[in-house]
């Protein structure tokens, strides 16, 4: 864990408040701190400790890009030369359609090894971003690669 920081059963339990969604409410950490049975300022206290310590790696929204109006989304895998790895990723982590981008190592028979997740609001747009990032770093060996049917989309739950 975190620089040695050891979680307790009530650092359990404000994670457990805080891993799914929030209320909607002007203070929902009010009242998952109600929950936990600790006070608000407490538990909001334990919360940026437990960020700070990094144990809580990030704390943000989801956006669910069907409902904003992103109709597709595809995974671009790369084809990378290895020593431009890391000026790559970076490029493309910077594009504000990208929510994710991940080195992995290239399998037997595929040899891709950079992959970036893009939204748009048609295929036809995906792709289109795809030639711009590729134009962008000067990389042309990739392959788009759509999502055809979502079976499970969750955030993970620890405690």
């Amino acid at each position: 864990m975190g620089r040695g920081y050891q979680i307790d059963e009530t650092d359990k339990r404000v994670i457990a408040a805080i891993q799914g969604d929030l209320p909607l409410d002007p203070r929902p950490f009010a009242l998952a701190a109600q929950k936990v049975g600790l006070p608000e300022d407490e538990f909001i206290r334990r919360v940026k400790r437990l960020k700070r310590e990094g144990i809580i790696r990030r704390f943000g929204a989801t956006l669910r890009h069907q409902e904003a109006g992103y109709g597709a989304n595809a995974m671009v895998a790369w084809r990378v030369p290895d020593e431009r790895i890391e000026e790559v990723g970076q490029a493309l982590a910077a594009f504000r359609r990208v929510t994710h981008c991940y080195h992995r190592k290239p399998a037997k028979g595929w040899p891709y090894n950079l992959y970036t997740m893009v939204h748009g609001a048609s295929e036809q747009e995906c792709r289109s971003l795809a030639k711009e990032m590729a134009k962008k770093v000067g990389i042309q060996d990739f392959q788009v690669l759509f999502s055809q049917q979502e079976f499970k989309k969750t955030s993970m739950q620890y405690f």
